[in-house]
């Protein structure tokens, strides 16, 4: 008998005992279902935190004050209370950079323009934000270097802010009372949407020093980012920028120094980690599929005894026997995994388009992609649990003794 015989038999086997060939699948298909739906949303948090990470640019640096260090620098009797104004203005100087952006994190306030009330996050920025956040402005203008200096009271709203509070109208030129002083709309942002648990779509933003000194009455920043001239200069800029922070701080290492890039792969890291374990917990369910297999196939070498004796008694060879049977269990197996493979596929498109009813996991919701690799790993897995747990039954066939095998009832 033939591969394509065995496949024909094979086949024919599964429709004549089809609720049998079903549940024996059932572990298989609910395997690769899972394993398809973890890698899928695995694969898709990577390529989204990968997009968002592409549209700030690798090659920004952050510097952030470490918090983490308040114990250790406290024991030191260091008095470093975070990244000041003169950190920016140092940093500012170096060669290294082309832009150097700040910001000041001043909470939510309420913005009231003709009786209309909206809460947004307030935040005072330079002129170089727009460069470092990669963010472009829709209509209107963004702070000039001038009113930046003279703590104009100005304000630039994200493009969600703008919509809720002026509707359809023109927001540039108009003024708005923001926690109970008047400040003029300039300009609006193009709409950027959710990324990294926040919206600047929903931020409003005025000079950093009338934030300094209007709003915060202190010379605090919450964080600086800085732009390289070009990629190739980004180590030296981060050393730069390190040595300057030890120079004005005593030599107090309470900062942190990164790129977007070192956190990406931090993160990228992080969620192969996560994905590994989530895809080993559903891969079990492919191994209790397998188990399912190898039962239903050694149930099949018990009921098909006298046939098995008589395809010997008439010359079929150990490995005709064999052949037929691993055949047999990897249909089923491969058969089984296709099907788990459209399930899983729908599912994880059914979450999706779920999760993006809600803003709990942003704009564009779970993202499910499933790549052509997982695909064909995931076929040749199936067939190949169907092989290895269908080898014992096909081993046990194919040794059974023909005279002991005809007078079997």
């Amino acid at each position: 008998m033939g591969t394509l015989e065995s496949l024909l038999v094979a086949l024919d086997t599964l429709r004549t005992h089809k609720m049998r060939s079903f549940l024996t699948m059932l572990g298989v298909i609910i395997g690769v279902m899972a394993v398809v739906v973890m890698v899928a949303l695995i694969e898709g948090a990577r390529t989204s935190v990968v997009a968002e990470f592409e549209k700030l640019g690798s090659d920004v640096i952050l510097v952030t004050f470490d918090p983490s260090d308040r114990l250790r620098r406290e024991e030191r009797g260091g008095t470093v209370e975070g990244l000041k104004r003169m950190d920016l203005e140092a940093i500012r100087r170096l060669p290294e950079l082309r832009a150097v952006a700040a910001e000041r994190q001043l909470g939510e306030k309420e913005f009231i323009y003709q009786g209309e009330k909206v809460r947004a996050n307030l935040i005072g920025v330079n002129e170089d934000y727009l460069l470092a956040r990669s963010l472009e402005v829709e209509s209107g203008r963004f702070f000039e270097s001038s009113e930046q200096e003279q703590g104009a009271k100005l304000l630039v709203l994200g493009h969600d802010t703008a919509r809720k509070l002026f509707g359809k109208r023109d927001a540039v030129g108009q003024s708005v009372l923001v926690d109970g002083t008047q400040a003029q709309v300039i300009g609006v942002l193009k709409k950027r949407g959710r990324g990294f648990g926040e919206n600047l779509d929903e931020g409003a933003y005025i000079p950093l020093n009338a934030a300094l000194r209007r709003w915060a009455g202190d010379e605090s920043l919450t964080m600086i980012m800085a732009v390289p001239h070009t990629r190739e200069q980004t180590p030296a800029a981060m050393d730069a920028i390190w040595e300057t922070l030890m120079r004005l701080h005593d030599n107090q290492p309470v900062f942190r120094v990164d790129t977007l890039e070192s956190i990406l792969s931090a993160i990228t890291r992080v969620i192969s980690l996560f994905g590994g374990l989530l895809g080993g917990i559903a891969g079990l369910a492919l191994l209790v599929g397998g188990i399912g297999i190898m039962n239903i196939m050694l149930v099949s070498v018990t009921e098909r005894t006298r046939e098995i004796g008589l395809r010997k008694a008439v010359g079929a060879q150990k490995w005709h026997i064999l052949t037929q049977f691993l055949i047999e269990s990897a249909t089923l197996a491969t058969i089984g995994g296709l099907i788990g493979m459209a399930v899983g596929w729908g599912v994880g498109e059914a979450i999706e388009f779920a999760t993006k009813q809600t803003s709990a996991f942003g704009d564009n919701g779970l993202s499910f992609y499933f790549p052509l690799w997982a695909g064909i790993g995931a076929f040749l897995f199936s067939a190949s649990v169907g092989v290895v747990f269908g080898l014992y039954p096909a081993w046990r066939a194919a040794n059974l003794d023909p005279i002991v095998a005809l007078r079997y009832e």
